[in-house]
């Protein structure tokens, strides 16, 4: 077994054997967070809320976004968490390799040792994850992996599920690809509409990332292929 350290550049485990994915950083110092939005921001609030509670096992030091006007910028103002808007260049749904460069500049200048995807409308390129490997969380509102990519709550209601939901996971080079961490389930209702089944989802999200972010910080999640174990706590 391979201990990752919380360090930026942690070395990939070889071939199959298990691996602890830990960010618990020496002389318990919390684990340092940073969050990469585009809109709202209400995952980054549920997570604010967990570090205020004194729940989370983190702190989040910084938050980036794509979008000048994401919503997501004023709630770190609103919690005295630094943030900036940088520009994504002209491609729609990647970061050109030199945008990619200066989002990672920013989050090592803040010791980040986990990056937290919340909304975050653009496909992570190699040069990110990289820098990020195995410690990248991104929160997806389907039970992947059915309904990946855009507007996953329109395509469960399209395809007639009878139960939707959303995932954490890590991210990986693929869209929504990555191994599941934690997963809620929600209903899904003959007169539910787009909006009404999403605000069931993100009630979830709020719950789970929180929790997917504890378990990081406290080194409890084991990763083997595609499975992710949570350790029990001591």
């Amino acid at each position: 077994m391979n201990i990752f350290p919380p360090l930026l550049n942690a070395i990939d485990s070889p071939g199959n054997a298990w691996y602890l994915l830990s960010g618990m950083a020496q002389e318990k110092a919390l684990l340092k967070c940073g969050v990469l939005a585009s809109g709202r921001g209400t995952n980054l609030e549920a997570i604010l809320k967990a570090q205020k509670r004194g729940v989370l096992g983190a702190e989040v030091a910084v938050v980036l976004s794509d979008v000048q006007t994401a919503g997501a910028l004023e709630k770190a103002k609103e919690y005295g968490i630094p943030s900036f808007f940088v520009s994504p260049g002209t491609q729609k749904a990647r970061l050109p390799a030199e945008t990619e460069m200066e989002y990672t500049r920013i989050l090592k200048s803040f010791d980040v040792g986990l990056v937290l995807l919340a909304g975050f409308m653009r496909i992570l390129g190699k040069t990110f994850l990289e820098n990020f490997r195995n410690r990248i969380l991104n929160i997806h509102p389907s039970l992947l992996p059915s309904f990946r990519g855009l507007e996953a709550q329109r395509q469960a209601l399209e395809y007639g599920v009878k139960y939707a939901g959303c995932t954490v996971h890590f991210v990986d080079e693929g869209v929504d690809s990555g191994p599941i961490i934690l997963q809620a389930v929600v209903p899904v209702y003959d007169n539910d509409t787009a909006h009404s089944l999403s605000e069931r989802i993100l009630a979830e999200e709020h719950r789970i990332y929180p929790e997917a972010v504890r378990l990081f910080a406290q080194g409890r999640l084991e990763v083997s292929g595609r499975r992710v174990v949570v350790r029990p706590e001591e």
